[in-house]
């Protein structure tokens, strides 16, 4: 899956040394650093950059929107199926167009089995409402921080900012820490940035 955090780098210790770097920079906050290092990562090892979808993450938070999108298209050629890859790029193209463009742009998912993910994915494609994919999420740790999480990175990117913040502040909370692994990292770092 998407964010399983997982890359095998062909090109040695030097490119894994600098991704976990890059990792390292992105969990402490230092964005731009987790972009540059990233960046070289992609240019020691071209053939893995489509694995990359951390760097996809931290180019969107530093702001990069139009690669951020297109980091997100390259990694669908190595993950398919993954919500979370369309739900990234929806947002990246929302930043740097419009909602709509987002809308119209998302890109095709296969079957990603993981809770609440299918209705994540209507929920993006206009097809669902936050409360279909709260409900769907049920008790569930790992499927309430997802839910919540992609409710508020969805509700910032439609213009409700607010409602969005209050949505990443839960997926941001301690309780979510194991159930959301990376994901819940960047909840945190995401929250300091806006």
């Amino acid at each position: 899956m998407l964010f399983a955090l997982l890359i095998f780098l062909s090109t040695g210790q030097d490119a894994r040394a600098l991704l976990n770097r890059a990792v390292e920079a992105f969990r402490s906050g230092r964005v731009e650093q987790s972009v540059a290092d990233f960046d070289r990562v992609a240019r020691l090892a071209p053939e893995d950059a489509p694995y990359l979808w951390q760097r996809g993450i931290a180019q969107f938070e530093a702001g990069k929107y139009r690669e951020c999108r297109d980091m997100f298209i390259s990694h669908r050629a190595v993950n398919p199926d993954d919500v979370e890859n369309a739900a990234w790029h929806f947002l990246c193209v929302a930043r740097a167009e419009s909602p709509e463009a987002a809308r119209k742009q998302i890109l095709p998912v296969g079957p990603d089995a993981r809770v609440p993910m299918r209705e994540v994915y209507e929920m993006f494609r206009g097809r669902m409402t936050q409360a279909q994919v709260l409900k769907a999420a049920g008790s569930d740790p790992s499927a309430q921080f997802f839910a919540r999480l992609y409710i508020g990175l969805y509700l910032e990117a439609t213009g409700d900012p607010a409602a969005g913040r209050a949505q990443i502040e839960i997926a941001a909370e301690d309780r979510y820490a194991q159930a959301g692994g990376y994901m819940h990292d960047v909840a945190r770092v995401h929250l300091q940035r806006k």
